[in-house]
């Protein structure tokens, strides 16, 4: 079946999964896994999901719950924590909200916001060095780029480069970089009147972050937004950017 997990894979998950020694035993976890991955890239509705990935209902429960838990959190930390910390790119991408994801009271706080393509909802990445995913966030699609900027960017290293484009030149995003020690290789907006340092060499590298965002809509279910609510959906980007860790981890084995 395609888009199951590789045994390497597997070994690397599976310390994280909740393990109750009492009770009735679960369902295969791996099995659970491997029809979470399937819908994940294909894009289908849950009751979709083929029966050789056991009750549709199985999967769904078992990944809001451990949503909640915190499984994919701490997946997606435990992977991203031995990045390469000396460069760091920030960057947003707009995703279109289906019209059933939309059919819910108060959308707004589901991080849903009217554009000029109608209702979206905007990404929030920081990749390191190599484009591979540290840290996210999520919003409305209507949101400014640096509406998450102090808290994605809090953990910049002392001496770390910092690299955004033009949407992110203000003044207070240099200052927040320059309290920690690093350095905001930012363009000039056309507007600006003060001189800045920046090197249009070392900028180069920032299409890795663009390069990161093409990785993760291959997932359909990335690439256009069909859940109600935001954690389930941000969930399901976690989960895009934990396989792509877990690639690199098995490239390197």
């Amino acid at each position: 079946m395609r888009y199951e997990l590789a045994n390497l894979e597997w070994s690397a998950i599976k310390p994280f999964l909740p393990n109750k020694p009492r009770g009735v035993p679960r369902v295969n976890d791996r099995r659970v896994l491997n029809g979470i991955f399937w819908v994940l890239r294909s894009g289908a509705p849950w009751r979709d999901l083929p029966q050789a990935f056991g009750p549709y209902t199985t999967c769904y429960n078992r990944f809001v719950r451990w949503r909640r838990a915190g499984v994919w959190e701490r997946i997606m930390n435990a992977l991203a924590s031995a990045h390469d910390a000396t460069v760091q790119m920030i960057d947003t991408s707009i995703v279109r909200v289906h019209q059933h994801a939309a059919c819910i009271a108060n959308n707004g706080g589901q991080h849903m916001g009217r554009s000029r393509g109608g209702l979206t909802s905007k990404i929030y990445v920081v990749v390191d060095a190599n484009g591979l995913p540290v840290r996210l966030g999520l919003t409305g699609g209507q949101a400014h780029d640096n509406r998450l900027c102090s808290i994605l960017l809090g953990n910049l290293p002392q001496d770390g480069r910092l690299l955004a484009d033009r949407g992110y030149d203000a003044d207070w995003i240099r200052a927040f970089v320059a309290e920690r020690g690093a350095w905001a290789n930012i363009p000039a907006k056309r507007n600006r009147k003060d001189p800045i340092c920046f090197s249009a060499y070392l900028y180069r590298d920032r299409n890795l972050v663009e390069r990161f965002f093409n990785k993760i809509k291959h997932c359909r279910r990335v690439a256009t937004r069909y859940d109600k609510l935001a954690a389930n959906y941000l969930a399901f980007v976690k989960l895009a950017c934990i396989r792509l860790w877990l690639r690199v981890y098995e490239s390197t084995a």
